[in-house]
């Protein structure tokens, strides 16, 4: 049988990695050797940070709404305590936005929360 060479197969494949390494800085963008080392690691991080950025966001969500409720006077944990207890479900991505663009709706959450958070008995 006559020897079989890679060809097409081996240029398709160091093409697919160059395109993926496109835009690194030197040699990384240029050899396949570099370039797979750095798409990989590229892969990682890219899988990692995903996970990250979710988390990342909603610490940010929490640190503005908690920034909002000591403006009028409460804390973030009785607020959002009391907006349970009030059966409000609202997420702490749209609290934010909330208190961001509209501070009069806000105030009448903090309200609702603070009421219901003092308005249950205390347990015996």
């Amino acid at each position: 049988m006559p020897r079989v060479r890679k060809g097409a197969a081996r240029t398709k494949a160091r093409k697919k990695i160059l395109r993926q390494a496109r835009g690194y800085f030197g040699s990384k963008s240029r050899h396949k050797y570099q370039a797979k080392i750095a798409v990989r690691r590229a892969g990682c991080y890219a899988f990692r940070d995903r996970r990250a950025l979710k988390r990342e966001m909603r610490a940010l969500w929490i640190t503005r709404i908690t920034a909002a409720c000591r403006m009028r006077g409460t804390r973030y944990s009785l607020f959002i305590n009391g907006l349970k207890m009030s059966g409000n479900n609202l997420n702490r991505k749209m609290l934010s936005q909330i208190a961001i663009e509209d501070p009069k709706l806000f105030d009448k959450l903090v309200e609702q929360a603070v009421a219901a958070s003092t308005a249950v008995p205390a347990k015996a």
